[in-house]
């Protein structure tokens, strides 16, 4: 039984947002054309009709939607894909995610998402102040109250949502009162994010997570998250989930964690298809979605290119005792949570030698059971 999953840019980098961090701003930048605008039908109907080529009854299959912000493509184009989906004659277990800057979901969006249990992924960066501060639309006016409505809906119609934080540098010395919004706005499951640089940036942003900020965001949240799951209260973080699965479990359950590339079949909304988020540049294009199926896009020598290339080991990661879990991490997110060079840290080691020493402490509590 297989399990495929891709990731689609409907609308582009199309966004009605201007937060001052966007990756993906600077990533379409640097294409010869920025944004593909929105998906055609007649693309839609080929992509779908092509990914499902290489599956068989009992396969599962993943369909996130990402952007730019995804819900600009508007409800019609989802409903559309959900009928192309249903249109199929093979037996896949379909599953539906999407991440979304949550401003403009309505009602009509929520009752979609309930109905065809899409998980969300709904951008909220754990703070009013830095949310504001960052997350601006057009006008440059803050975004939080929208947001917040949004999240609020999404508890009004129990409808699955994660909430995604971009662990800014600046925010990643409010550990504490991020853990208190969490908290007290009752979110369940949170990642972060680690902010980074621009691909083609020249100097340090001021919003580029660091290792050393890392490092200490990640030592004040571990002791605040272990503390309130010593009280019977389990708080779903993203990356401490991941080091569970993967220390006791064997699992690996975020991309790069071991520090190898594996193709994710990033979709555009012209049909062009990339091996990684972080990467959906020209010189990275496999081909496209309505020409080819997933296996013979996996197949081109550009794929098997970006899984091969792997930069070199600092002499930090050759002396770390992790280095057999970790083999130096994902390459992309080398300079905001790994490897600082001239400080001589890893940001991730840090993480490490504390969160290993309590796994079994972990595990008894949440296996015991918690509120």
């Amino acid at each position: 039984m297989k399990h495929i999953s891709v990731l689609i840019k409907p609308a582009s980098s199309l966004c009605n947002l201007r937060c001052k961090y966007c990756f993906y701003a600077n990533v379409s930048s640097l294409r010869e054309v920025r944004s593909f605008g929105k998906m055609k039908p007649e693309v839609a109907e080929k992509m779908i009709e092509n990914i499902y080529a290489d599956l068989d009854d009992g396969d599962q299959l993943t369909l996130g939607f990402q952007g730019g912000e995804p819900t600009f493509a508007g409800l019609s184009y989802f409903q559309a894909i959900v009928a192309l989906v249903k249109a199929q004659t093979k037996q896949i277990q379909v599953h539906y995610a999407i991440q979304t800057n949550g401003t403009l979901i309505n009602e009509s969006w929520c009752r979609f998402l309930k109905e065809n249990n899409f998980l969300v992924g709904l951008s909220i960066d754990g703070h009013p102040l830095y949310h504001d501060l960052n997350r601006v639309d057009t006008k440059g006016r803050g975004t939080f109250q929208r947001v917040l409505h949004t999240k609020h809906l999404f508890d009004h119609y129990q409808i699955d949502y994660n909430v995604l934080c971009v662990l800014t540098n600046p925010l990643a010395k409010e550990a504490k009162k991020v853990f208190q919004f969490i908290k007290k706005e009752k979110n369940e499951y949170v990642q972060f994010i680690p902010c980074l640089d621009d691909l083609d940036a020249t100097e340090k942003s001021p919003y580029a997570l660091t290792p050393k900020r890392f490092a200490s965001f990640y030592h004040q949240l571990f002791h605040l998250w272990l503390a309130e799951l010593r009280r019977g209260q389990y708080i779903s973080i993203k990356l401490f989930d991941d080091l569970v699965n993967l220390l006791v479990h064997r699992q690996v359950t975020a991309c790069g964690i071991l520090g190898n590339c594996q193709v994710q079949y990033i979709i555009e909304a012209d049909g062009s298809v990339y091996p990684c988020d972080f990467y959906v540049l020209d010189e990275y294009r496999m081909g496209y979605i309505q020409d080819q199926t997933l296996r013979e896009l996996f197949e081109q020598e550009i794929s098997q290119k970006f899984v091969c290339d792997k930069p070199p080991l600092s002499t930090l990661c050759q002396a770390c005792p992790f280095l057999s879990m970790c083999h130096g991490g994902c390459k992309r997110m080398k300079d905001a949570m790994y490897v600082d060079e001239q400080a001589q840290i890893c940001g991730y080691r840090s993480l490490l030698k504390e969160f290993i020493p309590h796994i079994e402490e972990i595990l008894s509590i949440v296996q015991g059971g918690v509120a």
